[in-house]
């Protein structure tokens, strides 16, 4: 059955693909034709995983999920946020990104964050479920590590050394905030 993912993202692509069970052929915006930048203005995640996927089953009738992701740090507000693609004000500029966030706990103790993600799925009738994924950690003081991608180089997970980074992909896989969605989508699938 195929199963519309709302991103042209290969890691992601992997990561959702490594979870979903076998009857699903995942399809990206790009194995659909669908060339558009769907736009993330929405003001929460929930919000903007719902635009992408509602404008991907309006435009094509078929089973559709989408999902938005963001790094939250406490001593910031849960800043970045909805922002974190954009944090330093080009999207998808990891570097920038991460050193504006570096800068931005300069001096302070509290560096307590959490990466989340909400996931929306569209069913064939136009039904939507969400699914939610967190993991807690905390933002190192330099960036370690040459995997993962975005902020993957700061954030430690609570319980762990190593930072998403340092991890090889099956490892972080088991245990990130978009791996605990997608297995809570997938059993949802599943039933």
């Amino acid at each position: 059955m195929d199963l519309i993912f709302a991103t042209n993202n290969n890691h992601k692509i992997e990561e959702v693909k490594a979870l979903l069970p076998v009857i699903y052929k995942l399809l990206s915006l790009k194995d659909i034709g669908c060339n558009e930048d769907i736009e993330e203005t929405a003001d929460t995640f929930e919000g903007n995983a719902l635009l992408k996927a509602r404008y991907l089953y309006e435009k094509y009738h078929l089973p559709c999920f989408s999902d938005d992701s963001g790094l939250e740090v406490m001593e910031l507000n849960w800043a970045p946020g909805v922002f974190s693609a954009r944090y330093a004000g080009e999207h998808g500029n990891h570097e920038k990104n991460m050193d504006k966030l570096l800068q931005s706990l300069d001096g302070k103790t509290n560096r307590a964050a959490r990466f989340r993600t909400v996931l929306c799925y569209i069913d064939t009738n136009g039904n939507e479920t969400y699914f939610n994924g967190i993991i807690n950690g905390t933002i190192t003081h330099e960036k370690r590590g040459s995997g993962g991608f975005g902020y993957d180089p700061l954030f430690i997970p609570d319980g762990y050394q190593k930072t998403f980074a340092e991890m090889n992909p099956e490892e972080k896989n088991l245990i990130s905030h978009r791996a605990l969605a997608v297995k809570e989508f997938a059993a949802f699938l599943s039933r």
